[in-house]
């Protein structure tokens, strides 16, 4: 983009204050393009941010949200659940109420990040709404293009800290045998970034991004990886589904709704290929991953050490 091109930019982001929406914030503010995003809660002043209070339930925060902007990200999500009323509502409602403000709005172009676990929307409640919101978007008249990360690590990750801290304690539980695609969450926030601009190469098109290493990880390679980014080298069994789903009544006892190990996600966490497809991966002139899944771990090792949380 030239100099002129990005101070015409206005990104609208929802779900700036996630995971994947943070460092997607910073990435757009490296770049020097403006920004807006959704928060339900009061931020602290950002420069080239513009915070907008509200969620996606509240038409007038969207409304605000969109107005004169560029092009939408949407990554507001729910990601767990105890019920497939509250992935309704996020996955599904939230993705029509942000389809419908974009198009309100006069935006024509909408990025939306979904999951992989999309793909396969029999296996749980959270791919079923998955895959219903790529749905509305794709019967949109939107300029859209859509994302399915696999599984995103990195500082500030709250998901892959479980891994972190069982191996450091020389023991990851695995599930049954099978096979991953792992992304650096600023090599996802890099390719959100390349995908701004339409084209005939982005539109209309839904990508399976990775960190190329081909053929994915094995549950006990990726085991151990997190185990080498801390010195460790952890026992990795593999579990029946039947120890998982006993696991995740129990964690749902324990921890009521804040359950991080649910009946649901043993539903997904149990099918044996949760690897990128080749042949969906963006164009290559636009992105690849640049960051090394090995040095990632090692640096977010570093990170949640560096915070407190291992």
């Amino acid at each position: 983009m030239t100099g002129a091109a990005r101070a015409s930019q206005l990104v609208a982001i929802t779900g700036a204050t996630g995971f994947v929406g943070s460092a997607l914030l910073d990435a757009v503010v490296a770049a020097r393009l403006d920004a807006r995003a959704l928060t339900r809660r009061q931020q602290s002043p950002r420069a080239g941010v513009e915070w907008v209070q509200g969620d996606l339930d509240d038409d007038r925060a969207l409304r605000r949200l969109m107005a004169r902007a560029s092009v939408v990200i949407h990554i507001a999500g729910v990601v767990n659940s105890p019920d497939a009323e509250g992935f309704a509502a996020g996955n599904v409602r939230g993705t029509l109420h942000a389809v419908n403000a974009a198009l309100a709005a006069g935006v024509t172009r909408f990025i939306h990040v979904s999951s992989l676990a999309a793909r396969e929307p029999h296996l749980s409640l959270y791919g079923a709404s998955k895959r219903r919101g790529e749905r509305i978007v794709a019967a949109s008249s939107l300029d859209w293009t859509i994302v399915r990360p696999p599984s995103v690590y990195g500082p500030r990750d709250t998901d892959n800290l479980e891994l972190f801290r069982l191996a450091r304690r020389g023991i990851v539980p695995l599930p049954p045998a099978g096979y991953i695609s792992m992304i650096h969450v600023d090599d996802l926030a890099a390719l959100l970034l390349a995908l701004i601009p339409g084209g005939e190469d982005v539109t209309g098109l839904t990508f399976e991004p990775d960190d190329g290493r081909a053929g994915g990880w094995s549950h006990r390679a990726m085991a151990h990886a997190i185990g080498d980014a801390l010195g460790k080298r952890p026992f990795a069994p593999a579990l029946p589904r039947r120890v998982l789903e006993w696991a995740a009544r129990a964690d749902r006892a324990w921890r009521k709704d804040r359950a991080k190990l649910t009946l649901d996600r043993v539903g997904y966490m149990c099918h044996p290929d949760w690897t990128a497809d080749p042949a969906l991966h963006p164009p290559r002139d636009r992105w690849t991953a640049q960051i090394d899944t090995h040095a990632g771990l090692h640096d977010t090792a570093t990170w949640y050490r560096a915070e407190g949380w291992l």
